[in-house]
Formats: structure tokens, C-alpha cells, sequence
């Protein structure tokens, strides 16, 4: 999984005042963790800095710990995941991320 987390409380980035009259179907995700465990996580949302699509993640059996943001590529039809290890990414995906979650406050 990534190096790099977020705190996840209220303002989590996600929308916890949605209308729950339409199906809201969730989407997992096994992530292998630097010990070799699976971990099933959570799409909570995705957004996008300059030509990049990041995911927000959550460990589905323990919402409250800290999230993990991922970048999303396409490769041959399908998504792949990858870490953020450019310190200079991590910081505009970052920023990117918190001023999200201050315009849906």
C-alpha cells in the first residue's frame, strides 16, 4: 500500500449527507499490504490533478483508521493502482485533496 495517509474524520472528502433513496453500490478493492496481507478497501472517492486520477481508500473493516490516496492508470482496458513516491506529487495530490475537502464543508 502507500507510504503516504491521510487522516479520515468528518472531513473525509466524502459526502456523508447524500440522498440514500438511490442504490448505492460500494466499491472494493484487495490491496496486498507491505506484509503480504490482503486488505479489502473501500472507493471512496476519485479526483483529478492535472492529468492524473487519484483514489481515496478506505479499509472496509476499520473506516476510522487513516486512508490511503492512489494514483489510477489505465492499462489494457484495465484500472491499476500505484503509489504516490514523488514527493513532489504527493504534495500537489495533497493539496489538491485538502481543498476538496474544504469546498465540501
Amino acid at each position: 500500500m502507500s507510504d503516504h495517509t491521510h487522516e479520515h474524520g468528518d472531513a473525509c472528502g466524502h459526502d456523508h449527507d447524500h440522498d440514500h433513496d438511490h442504490e448505492h453500490e460500494e466499491v472494493l478493492l484487495t490491496l496486498t499490504d507491505e506484509n503480504g496481507n490482503d486488505v479489502e478497501m473501500v472507493l471512496v472517492e476519485t479526483f483529478d490533478v492535472e492529468k492524473h486520477v487519484y483514489a481515496l481508500l478506505l479499509e472496509r473493516n476499520n473506516p476510522e483508521a487513516d486512508g490511503i490516496i492512489l494514483r489510477m492508470e489505465e492499462e489494457d482496458e484495465e484500472m491499476v493502482l500505484y503509489n504516490i513516491e514523488d514527493e513532489e506529487e504527493w504534495t500537489r495530490v495533497e493539496a489538491a485533496y485538502n481543498e476538496l475537502v474544504a469546498s465540501q464543508e
